[in-house]
């Protein structure tokens, strides 16, 4: 088992899945006004899954460390803006796609 591919994987996939829950919520495909945690709980998930994916591959001096690495900056962004206008929350968090797709590729070499 490869555990920094398995975390970055992980991470990404808390990613992509809190990024589908937000479209969905902002296009009202989805009401989530009664459990609007769900979309907290996704974001520390990322955030913590893609922090234990960045220290594995540092640890192991992986490339994809470094390609994940400048994913904590819209992390932080989002958590420091908040929802607020939508765009800037919008923009915020697609700031982390590339990270983790290179940290994705990089991962799989």
């Amino acid at each position: 088992m490869n555990l920094p591919r398995t975390l970055i994987t992980a991470a990404a996939g808390a990613y992509a899945a809190n990024c589908s829950l937000g479209i969905s919520v902002a296009k009202q495909w989805v009401d989530t006004s009664n459990f609007r945690w769900v979309h907290h709980g996704l974001y520390i998930l990322t955030a913590t899954t893609t922090a234990a994916a960045f220290f594995a591959c540092a640890t192991r001096r992986s490339p994809a460390a470094l390609a994940l690495a400048p994913a904590a900056a819209p992390l932080f962004l989002l958590q420091h803006h908040g929802a607020r206008p939508l765009r800037r929350h919008t923009r915020d968090a697609l700031l982390a796609a590339p990270c983790y797709a290179a940290g994705l590729v990089l991962a799989r070499r």
